[in-house]
């Protein structure tokens, strides 16, 4: 009975969605965890490798270049596809280089490097959701977003783990760094043979025209600015609780390796399972059923971290629990929430609309720290993981409130879908 819903994943659409998923992930580490490793075997100082976790901030800021990938197409491969090529040979040659670099000696030249990969590698991803949401059907997008996220995790894995036992002995850090620069080369074979979409749209004719044309037609809708508040809100609960997750597991006297071994084995398995579990449910209920009910199972599943600070000592069968409660819930919310974001995104301003949609939807993740740790202070542990579900609720009635809005953003997609 499930052959149906299991359909949607074989097709040529949803593999280029996840091996593109591959592309966008696997340059996010040479620029982070495994630059910080060989930024430490080459014996600099740790203000020195501090200051380079500040070359990844193009990933922030990648909304403001938008625009740009909107406005002018390239020569061939499409409006997207052309686009994603030259990112990739980009990453390619820049990896390349750097790897023939020793940074204790080239240190400026070093962090240029860094900083243009974080650059390449954002203006990929702003491209790759572009094309992701044009070129996927409507019923295909939680499927789409499941299967992107399954590559873009197996790329961190590859780039951050297996980059770092290459480099334990069996190769030098510059040889490492050559191998993930073929592989980056590799993915610009992929986007050759991905399907163009076949919703071709008119790129804007000028430059003004696609930095303000995008913001005049979202906010002409009605509702958009509660549709804002969704985007930031839905995420919310789940991003204050974990924020904090790894210090509190350590205070509750978990060692580091077992903390370890839960978030990269439990964790990215219910993630993955969820991901995949939350596209086929999206296909049963829709998009608004679904963002309602797996917000409901990311603000309950908070609560096993409560358990754990109720129960006061290490249980490892508690944390395993926990840990994989919160991640299937959250791998679900995540699909359904990319759904979101690409229902949302007009054709016309796609790469410029998801970017800014996208940053705001990650305001969560990246701000809360602060609020955070205040929180703990005022509350205790176990009150700030009830306080982390209660946070929730917001973004659940916005759900709620805007459910006609939802269908229709599902029924006039599936509509604007069926009329080519």
């Amino acid at each position: 009975m499930f052959s149906k819903y299991f359909a949607v994943f074989n097709n040529r659409r949803i593999c280029a969605a996840m091996l593109l998923g591959f592309a966008s992930g696997l340059p996010l580490a040479l620029t982070g965890s495994t630059l910080q490793a060989w930024l430490s075997d080459a014996g600099l100082d740790i203000k020195t490798i501090g200051w380079f976790t500040l070359v990844g901030q193009p990933y922030t800021w990648k909304f403001l270049w938008s625009p740009l990938v909107d406005r002018f197409p390239m020569p061939l491969l499409g409006r997207r596809r052309g686009w994603i090529l030259v990112s990739q040979i980009a990453l390619a040659l820049t990896i390349a280089t750097m790897s023939g670099l020793d940074p204790k000696t080239h240190l400026a030249t070093f962090a240029l490097l860094a900083v243009m990969i974080a650059f390449f590698s954002a203006t990929q991803d702003v491209v790759i959701d572009a094309y992701r949401t044009e070129v996927l059907q409507p019923e295909e997008r939680g499927a789409g977003a499941a299967v992107g996220v399954f590559g873009y995790r197996m790329a961190m894995l590859t780039s951050g783990a297996i980059a770092l036992i290459l480099a334990d002995g069996y190769l030098t850090w510059e040889q490492t760094y050559l191998v993930m620069a073929a592989l980056m080369g590799g993915m610009a074979l992929i986007t050759f043979i991905a399907p163009e979409p076949r919703l071709q749209i008119r790129p804007p004719r000028t430059l003004s025209e696609a930095v303000f044309a995008p913001l005049q037609e979202f906010f002409s809708r009605k509702g958009a600015w509660i549709l804002l508040a969704l985007v930031i809100g839905y995420k919310l609960g789940d991003a204050f609780a974990g924020s904090l997750s790894t210090k509190f597991l350590l205070d509750m006297g978990y060692s580091k390796s077992i903390i370890g071994q839960a978030y990269k084995v439990f964790g990215l398995v219910a993630t993955l399972l969820g991901g995949f579990l939350g596209a086929i449910l999206m296909l049963r209920w829709g998009l608004f059923r679904s963002l309602l009910i797996f917000g409901l199972l990311q603000a309950f599943t908070n609560l096993g971290y409560w358990l754990i600070a109720v129960h006061g000592s290490p249980d490892i069968g508690l944390l395993m629990f926990a840990i994989s409660a919160e991640n299937l819930a959250g791998g679900m919310g995540t699909t359904a929430a990319v759904a979101l974001l690409m229902s949302l995104c007009n054709p016309n301003f796609t790469a410029t609309q998801y970017a800014l949609l996208s940053a705001l939807a990650s305001f969560g993740r990246v701000y809360v720290g602060p609020a955070s740790g205040y929180l703990v202070v005022s509350l205790g542990w176990a009150n700030f993981f009830v306080a982390s579900a209660i946070i929730a609720i917001p973004g659940l009635l916005l759900v709620w409130w805007l459910r006609q809005t939802i269908e229709q953003l599902d029924q006039s997609t599936n509509e604007s879908q069926a009329d080519l």
